[in-house]
């Protein structure tokens, strides 16, 4: 080839030799440049473009760096042949079609879900300004959180939940799932996780996704059955004593001293304590943390700020006994917080200002409204001779059992018809079948008071025959 023409652009700051290399590439890879064809010179093409010959020799050196061209001594420069792909053995899987978006329902009662017109904007939004302004924070903080967000948490813990513990024993990590993972790593990994039935789906998943086994003890009214942990084989059970997810339970103090026996029993049994929606009790006196009552160093206590401020402020911790401290810091000390140290002090001020006991209780009003507000609606409708509302005296959420002939899958999808979305109750369960019939969950943390009506209406609509 004598010459190569193509408009070169004086304007939009690429310069000539980039064009120049791209124009070249393009003919290569579309078959305009044959295998083996000769280009021009460099002083020739820079001649008949007007360009200098280092813009030339510039596109030629990055074409022979990248394979494209061969330079030949005393000779010039050749289009090198195009690498074939080699052929797939196996036909390649077309990729999935895109995820169809869940439908919009007007009426969302799924459980754990806060109201998020209840966020403190204005204090947050404040409180985060100012501490933007603390150029320190812009440096690495401590693995485990930093130590005056861990105290501030301790003081918080030992005053409401009446948990003992010191601020090393405090992990702050971005999402319960985040720490569960961490978890795992220093247990060992033969180490049997005992889960609730029915229970907290997502921390069985977290466990078997990292190749954990997993076995189902049953929950009966007082918890967890000790009788059928100890034929489990299990050597870490997962909790949530205050307030069960889902049935809203609470183990009494003779079931706990069995549990926590059962831990103190060998050597490596662990209780995960998940205090569930702990904050939201609306009768009785607060229930205090079972890792309170542990004299063996063997409960593990984690809890979140994403059910009670808002799901995206991903802020969770755990306390770990004494004993696993030295696994940890053997294994983690190098690595990092995942929490930004600007949200971990929004959160520090948040809870020392006084700012986060307003909110709860604020919030804490605000649902004890809306849940008896929903339960009388539901029990003076059509459906209320045959409907049972269960485990409401905490949380966000409670049971609605229907005696109307009605399965739970024909529930929850003639209300889905009518704009509502409900939780099966077997979604919570390993094995489905153990489900008791017809019960759904019924979350109302975001449902607001006036449209409780509305929603008293669909599900009459969609359960009354």
């Amino acid at each position: 080839m004598s010459h190569i023409t193509f408009p070169l652009l004086t304007s939009g700051g690429e310069p000539y030799y980039l064009q120049l290399y791209r124009h070249i590439l393009k003919e290569i890879k579309k078959g305009g440049l044959q295998a083996g064809e000769k280009l021009p010179s460099k002083r020739a093409l820079a001649q008949h473009l007007s360009v200098s010959v280092n813009t030339v020799d510039a596109a030629y050196q990055m074409l022979t760096t990248e394979g494209y061209l061969r330079a030949a001594p005393k000779s010039g420069f050749y289009v090198c042949p195009l690498p074939q792909l080699p052929t797939p053995q196996r036909p390649v899987s077309p990729p999935p079609p895109p995820e169809a978006p869940k439908p919009y329902l007007p009426f969302d009662c799924s459980p754990g879900s806060a109201d998020p017109s209840a966020f403190p904007f204005a204090t947050w939004g404040k409180l985060t300004r100012e501490v933007m302004g603390q150029g320190e924070l812009l440096s690495k903080g401590e693995a485990q959180g930093d130590l005056c967000l861990r105290q501030a948490l301790c003081r918080y813990l030992h005053q409401y939940r009446g948990v003992q513990c010191q601020p090393c024993q405090v992990l702050i990590g971005a999402g319960m799932e985040y720490l569960l993972t961490l978890l795992c790593c220093l247990l060992p990994p033969e180490t049997v996780y005992a889960m609730e039935e029915p229970g907290y789906p997502k921390a069985a998943q977290s466990f078997r996704n990292l190749g954990r086994k997993v076995v189902h003890i049953p929950v009966d009214k007082d918890g967890m059955d000790p009788v059928k942990l100890e034929e489990s084989g299990g050597c870490c059970a997962y909790l949530t004593p205050s307030h069960q997810f889902p049935t809203g339970g609470v183990m009494p103090a003779p079931r706990r001293a069995q549990i926590l026996g059962w831990a103190a029993e060998q050597e490596g049994r662990y209780l995960i304590e998940d205090d569930y929606d702990s904050e939201y009790r609306y009768a009785g006196r607060p229930i205090p943390a079972l890792q309170g009552s542990d004299l063996h160093d063997r409960v593990i206590y984690c809890g979140t700020f994403s059910r009670s401020l808002a799901p995206s402020i991903r802020i969770a911790y755990l306390v770990l006994p004494m004993s696993l401290l030295p696994t940890y810091h053997r294994l983690f000390s190098l690595q990092s917080s995942t929490v930004s140290r600007f949200e971990q002090h929004t959160l520090l001020r948040f809870l020392e200002e006084g700012y986060w006991e307003r909110h709860l209780n604020r919030t804490r009003i605000l649902y004890k409204k809306r849940r008896e507000e929903l339960a009388a609606s539901l029990k003076s409708s059509p459906l209320g001779p045959n409907l049972e509302i269960l485990g409401s005296q905490a949380g966000l959420h409670f049971l609605l059992r229907f005696h109307g002939g009605l399965s739970e899958k024909e529930m929850a999808r003639r209300a889905r018809e009518q704009g509502v979305d409900l939780l099966p109750l077997s979604h919570c369960y390993h094995d489905p079948m153990l489900a008791p019939p017809s019960t759904l969950l019924c979350g109302y943390g975001r449902l607001p008071l006036e449209e409780i009506p509305a929603l008293t209406q669909a599900l009459v609509r969609a359960w009354n025959n």
